[in-house]
Protein backbone atom coordinates (compact mmCIF):
# COMPACT_ATOMS: atom_id res chain seq x y z
CA UNK A 1 0.00 0.00 0.00
CA UNK A 2 2.79 2.05 0.44
CA UNK A 3 4.55 1.81 -2.26
CA UNK A 4 1.39 2.06 -4.44
CA UNK A 5 1.16 5.52 -2.66
CA UNK A 6 4.18 6.80 -3.36
CA UNK A 7 3.95 5.77 -7.09
CA UNK A 8 1.01 8.28 -7.15
CA UNK A 9 2.39 11.09 -5.34
CA UNK A 10 5.09 10.16 -7.99
CA UNK A 11 2.86 10.49 -11.01
CA UNK A 12 0.87 13.55 -9.67
CA UNK A 13 4.06 15.14 -9.15
CA UNK A 14 5.11 14.81 -12.88
CA UNK A 15 1.93 15.98 -14.04
CA UNK A 16 2.04 18.85 -12.42
CA UNK A 17 5.49 19.47 -13.60
CA UNK A 18 4.41 18.79 -17.47
CA UNK A 19 1.50 20.85 -16.58
CA UNK A 20 3.63 24.02 -15.43
CA UNK A 21 6.14 23.47 -18.69
CA UNK A 22 3.00 23.94 -20.96
CA UNK A 23 1.83 27.23 -18.86
CA UNK A 24 4.90 28.54 -19.06
CA UNK A 25 4.94 27.82 -22.80
CA UNK A 26 2.10 29.33 -23.17
CA UNK A 27 2.37 32.65 -21.45
CA UNK A 28 5.67 32.92 -23.36
CA UNK A 29 4.05 32.56 -26.34
CA UNK A 30 1.50 35.39 -25.06
CA UNK A 31 3.98 37.67 -24.17
CA UNK A 32 5.54 37.80 -27.49
CA UNK A 33 2.37 38.35 -29.39
CA UNK A 34 -0.74 38.86 -27.46
CA UNK A 35 0.96 42.13 -25.51
CA UNK A 36 -0.04 45.15 -27.53
CA UNK A 37 2.45 45.93 -30.67
CA UNK A 38 5.56 48.11 -30.09
CA UNK A 39 6.39 50.76 -32.54
CA UNK A 40 9.12 48.61 -34.03
CA UNK A 41 6.25 45.40 -35.10
CA UNK A 42 4.16 48.73 -36.53
CA UNK A 43 6.94 49.97 -38.82
CA UNK A 44 7.11 46.29 -40.45
CA UNK A 45 3.46 46.00 -40.96
CA UNK A 46 2.66 45.87 -45.15
CA UNK A 47 4.29 44.90 -48.47
CA UNK A 48 8.52 44.56 -48.18
CA UNK A 49 10.34 44.09 -50.84
CA UNK A 50 13.02 40.79 -50.76
CA UNK A 51 15.54 41.11 -53.77
CA UNK A 52 18.90 39.79 -54.03
CA UNK A 53 22.22 41.82 -54.28
CA UNK A 54 21.84 42.24 -58.43
CA UNK A 55 17.71 42.74 -57.87
CA UNK A 56 17.42 41.11 -60.68
CA UNK A 57 15.47 38.71 -58.65
CA UNK A 58 12.22 40.08 -56.47
CA UNK A 59 9.20 39.04 -54.94
CA UNK A 60 6.92 40.71 -52.11
CA UNK A 61 6.56 39.85 -48.59
CA UNK A 62 3.59 40.82 -46.75
CA UNK A 63 4.17 41.51 -42.91
CA UNK A 64 0.95 40.67 -40.63
CA UNK A 65 0.22 41.77 -36.92
CA UNK A 66 -1.53 38.22 -36.14
CA UNK A 67 -0.21 36.12 -33.92
CA UNK A 68 0.98 32.63 -36.04
CA UNK A 69 2.89 30.37 -34.15
CA UNK A 70 6.15 31.20 -32.77
CA UNK A 71 5.63 34.78 -34.39
CA UNK A 72 3.03 36.73 -36.17
CA UNK A 73 1.56 36.08 -39.67
CA UNK A 74 2.87 36.71 -42.92
CA UNK A 75 1.99 36.41 -46.82
CA UNK A 76 4.87 34.83 -48.86
CA UNK A 77 3.30 33.95 -52.34
CA UNK A 78 4.31 31.26 -54.17
CA UNK A 79 6.21 33.34 -56.66
CA UNK A 80 8.40 34.04 -53.49
CA UNK A 81 9.00 30.37 -53.09
CA UNK A 82 9.70 30.01 -56.45
CA UNK A 83 12.37 32.71 -56.60
CA UNK A 84 13.52 32.00 -53.45
CA UNK A 85 13.36 28.19 -52.59
CA UNK A 86 15.44 28.55 -49.11
CA UNK A 87 12.49 30.70 -47.87
CA UNK A 88 10.19 27.87 -48.79
CA UNK A 89 9.48 27.05 -44.74
CA UNK A 90 8.99 30.57 -43.60
CA UNK A 91 6.21 30.60 -41.18
CA UNK A 92 6.14 33.72 -39.22
CA UNK A 93 8.70 36.81 -38.41
CA UNK A 94 9.37 38.41 -35.16
CA UNK A 95 11.96 41.75 -34.70
CA UNK A 96 13.34 42.59 -31.58
CA UNK A 97 16.55 45.07 -31.03
CA UNK A 98 16.09 46.02 -34.86
CA UNK A 99 16.71 42.11 -35.75
CA UNK A 100 14.21 41.31 -38.37
CA UNK A 101 13.95 37.06 -38.27
CA UNK A 102 11.76 35.19 -40.55
CA UNK A 103 11.37 31.81 -38.59
CA UNK A 104 10.25 28.58 -39.66
CA UNK A 105 6.91 26.85 -37.60
CA UNK A 106 8.84 25.75 -35.14
CA UNK A 107 10.83 29.05 -34.76
CA UNK A 108 13.76 28.48 -35.88
CA UNK A 109 15.09 31.87 -37.59
CA UNK A 110 15.99 30.58 -41.63
CA UNK A 111 16.96 34.30 -42.63
CA UNK A 112 17.74 37.50 -39.88
CA UNK A 113 18.10 40.62 -41.15
CA UNK A 114 19.80 44.13 -39.36
CA UNK A 115 18.70 47.84 -40.30
CA UNK A 116 21.37 48.89 -42.22
CA UNK A 117 19.77 52.64 -43.04
CA UNK A 118 16.01 53.65 -42.80
CA UNK A 119 13.55 50.89 -44.41
CA UNK A 120 15.94 49.02 -45.76
CA UNK A 121 17.14 45.68 -44.13
CA UNK A 122 20.12 43.46 -45.65
CA UNK A 123 20.57 39.87 -44.44
CA UNK A 124 23.34 38.93 -41.60
CA UNK A 125 26.35 37.75 -44.04
CA UNK A 126 26.27 34.49 -42.14
CA UNK A 127 23.51 33.28 -44.53
CA UNK A 128 25.83 33.11 -47.56
CA UNK A 129 23.67 34.82 -49.70
CA UNK A 130 22.88 38.56 -49.50
CA UNK A 131 19.47 39.69 -49.56
CA UNK A 132 17.84 43.08 -48.95
CA UNK A 133 13.98 44.24 -47.76
CA UNK A 134 12.65 47.48 -48.51
CA UNK A 135 9.54 48.98 -48.46
CA UNK A 136 7.02 48.77 -51.74
CA UNK A 137 7.00 52.28 -51.33
CA UNK A 138 10.78 52.54 -51.53
CA UNK A 139 11.21 50.35 -54.38
CA UNK A 140 8.81 52.09 -56.71
CA UNK A 141 10.06 54.90 -56.11
CA UNK A 142 7.24 56.18 -54.44
CA UNK A 143 8.88 56.73 -51.30
CA UNK A 144 6.98 60.52 -49.85
CA UNK A 145 8.96 63.50 -48.25
CA UNK A 146 7.47 65.82 -45.91
CA UNK A 147 7.44 68.78 -48.05
CA UNK A 148 4.42 66.37 -50.19
CA UNK A 149 2.57 66.17 -47.09
CA UNK A 150 2.17 69.73 -45.91
CA UNK A 151 -1.40 71.52 -46.01
CA UNK A 152 -4.92 70.01 -44.77
CA UNK A 153 -5.75 66.93 -44.31
CA UNK A 154 -9.10 65.26 -43.11
CA UNK A 155 -9.43 61.69 -40.43
CA UNK A 156 -12.48 59.79 -42.49
CA UNK A 157 -13.84 56.84 -40.39
CA UNK A 158 -17.23 54.86 -42.14
CA UNK A 159 -17.06 57.36 -44.52
CA UNK A 160 -17.89 60.29 -42.41
CA UNK A 161 -14.93 63.69 -41.53
CA UNK A 162 -14.18 63.09 -38.05
CA UNK A 163 -11.98 66.13 -37.52
CA UNK A 164 -9.62 67.52 -39.75
CA UNK A 165 -5.67 68.83 -39.10
CA UNK A 166 -3.26 71.12 -41.17
CA UNK A 167 0.24 69.25 -41.65
CA UNK A 168 2.74 72.21 -40.77
CA UNK A 169 6.49 72.86 -42.04
CA UNK A 170 7.45 74.09 -38.92
CA UNK A 171 9.40 71.87 -36.05
CA UNK A 172 7.83 70.41 -33.10
CA UNK A 173 10.87 69.12 -31.89
CA UNK A 174 14.73 67.99 -33.73
CA UNK A 175 12.58 65.04 -35.20
CA UNK A 176 8.95 66.21 -35.62
CA UNK A 177 6.95 68.65 -37.59
CA UNK A 178 3.81 70.83 -35.84
CA UNK A 179 0.22 70.04 -36.67
CA UNK A 180 -2.76 72.25 -35.82
CA UNK A 181 -6.57 70.36 -34.61
CA UNK A 182 -9.13 72.04 -35.68
CA UNK A 183 -11.88 72.42 -33.38
CA UNK A 184 -14.58 69.33 -32.99
CA UNK A 185 -13.31 66.70 -33.27
CA UNK A 186 -13.89 62.98 -32.67
CA UNK A 187 -13.35 61.65 -29.10
CA UNK A 188 -11.26 59.35 -31.31
CA UNK A 189 -8.57 62.21 -31.85
CA UNK A 190 -8.83 64.20 -28.95
CA UNK A 191 -8.04 60.87 -26.84
CA UNK A 192 -5.02 59.82 -28.99
CA UNK A 193 -4.35 63.78 -28.64
CA UNK A 194 -1.85 64.82 -31.59
CA UNK A 195 1.16 66.82 -31.19
CA UNK A 196 3.33 66.27 -34.30
CA UNK A 197 4.44 64.37 -37.11
CA UNK A 198 6.94 62.78 -39.60
CA UNK A 199 7.69 60.17 -42.38
CA UNK A 200 9.41 57.05 -41.33
CA UNK A 201 10.19 53.99 -44.10
CA UNK A 202 7.62 55.59 -46.51
CA UNK A 203 4.77 55.57 -43.71
CA UNK A 204 3.18 58.73 -42.27
CA UNK A 205 3.59 58.24 -38.33
CA UNK A 206 1.48 60.59 -36.15
CA UNK A 207 2.84 61.16 -32.39
CA UNK A 208 0.81 61.45 -29.71
CA UNK A 209 1.72 64.13 -26.55
CA UNK A 210 0.96 60.74 -24.84
CA UNK A 211 4.78 59.34 -24.17
CA UNK A 212 5.75 56.64 -26.70
CA UNK A 213 2.90 56.26 -28.44
CA UNK A 214 2.02 56.93 -32.17
CA UNK A 215 -0.13 55.93 -35.13
CA UNK A 216 1.16 55.25 -38.55
CA UNK A 217 -0.44 55.55 -41.74
CA UNK A 218 0.10 53.61 -45.06
CA UNK A 219 -0.66 55.08 -48.23
CA UNK A 220 -3.20 52.83 -50.35
CA UNK A 221 -3.74 55.34 -53.28
CA UNK A 222 -3.03 59.03 -53.82
CA UNK A 223 -3.47 60.75 -50.67
CA UNK A 224 -5.50 58.67 -49.03
CA UNK A 225 -3.51 56.73 -46.13
CA UNK A 226 -5.16 53.98 -43.96
CA UNK A 227 -3.98 53.31 -40.47
CA UNK A 228 -2.04 50.36 -39.51
CA UNK A 229 -3.03 47.58 -38.55
CA UNK A 230 -6.67 48.71 -38.01
CA UNK A 231 -8.08 47.49 -35.66
CA UNK A 232 -11.27 47.49 -34.03
CA UNK A 233 -11.90 51.54 -36.02
CA UNK A 234 -10.17 51.75 -39.56
CA UNK A 235 -9.48 55.49 -40.09
CA UNK A 236 -8.24 57.48 -43.22
CA UNK A 237 -6.23 60.30 -43.58
CA UNK A 238 -6.92 62.14 -47.22
CA UNK A 239 -5.54 65.06 -48.43
CA UNK A 240 -7.79 68.07 -49.32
Amino acid sequence: MAAAAHVNKMRMRLYLLALALVLAGVTSATAQTGAPPSDAVNSMLGGWEMSNADRDKTCIITFKIDPAGPGRALELPNECRTTFPNIKDIAAWTIDNDALRLIDARGTALLEFNEVENGMFESAHSTGTLYFLQTVAAAQGQKHTPDQMFGSWTFMRQNKAICQITLMDTAADTDSFALETKPGCDQLITRFAPRGWRMDRGQFVLLSTKADVVWRFEEEETNNWHRIPEGRQPLLLVKQ
